[in-house]
């Protein structure tokens, strides 16, 4: 099997790393109860982290590696495309040389952390993939603001583009059976 790219912001993996690891977390608070009980109490999920590693080989490896380290430096998260896990916002939170880099061969590895966004990822999600325009039929493409009701495939019927390409152009709806009121999506 053969899968896509992994991505962040505009930058697309020439190959996919070859190690990922994911990391759920839920704080738990313990409260004390006379005669040595407790009880346990969920305060809720915490951020993902998304972990990896990988090398880029050959001609320009290096320039490669620079070109990622660029995008580290940007101060906002983006959102992360990844072959296995699903589409999520995220803040690029560390990269790191695994060895002395040569022009040809660059062992690193990567952390992203998971925007918590409560259910509304509307906004920042809209404005990390269209740059923060949000206008109509341009040159970015043509946009539809989703009101009660809508669905992708509802949407797909009535501007007659293919729910794949819709889907491809959303890189931000982490569930195509899941969308907001308000929200922008791609058509064109």
């Amino acid at each position: 099997m053969i899968l896509s790219p992994m991505r962040f912001k505009n930058f697309v993996w020439p190959h996919n790393p070859r190690v990922y690891s994911i990391t759920y977390e839920r704080k738990i608070a313990v409260h004390k109860i006379p005669f040595g009980r407790h009880y346990l109490q969920s305060l809720g999920q915490t951020r993902r982290v998304l972990k990896g590693e990988g090398e880029f080989v050959g001609a320009g490896a290096y320039e490669t590696f620079k070109e990622l380290a660029n995008v580290f430096y940007e101060e906002k998260p983006g959102v992360l495309v990844h072959p296995v896990w699903m589409t999520t916002t995220a803040w690029f939170a560390g990269l790191e040389l695994r060895q002395e880099p040569r022009r040809d061969y660059v062992a690193y590895s990567f952390e992203f952390w998971e925007v918590m966004s409560n259910g509304n990822t509307t906004e920042l999600t809209t404005a990390a993939v269209s740059g923060g325009t949000q206008t109509g039929g341009n040159a970015q493409g043509e946009w539809h603001t989703v009101v009660w009701g809508d669905t992708l495939w509802g949407l797909s019927r009535r501007y007659g583009e293919p729910l794949n390409s819709i889907i491809a152009l959303n890189p931000q709806i982490r569930n195509p059976n899941l969308i907001y009121p308000g929200q922008r999506v791609r058509i064109r």
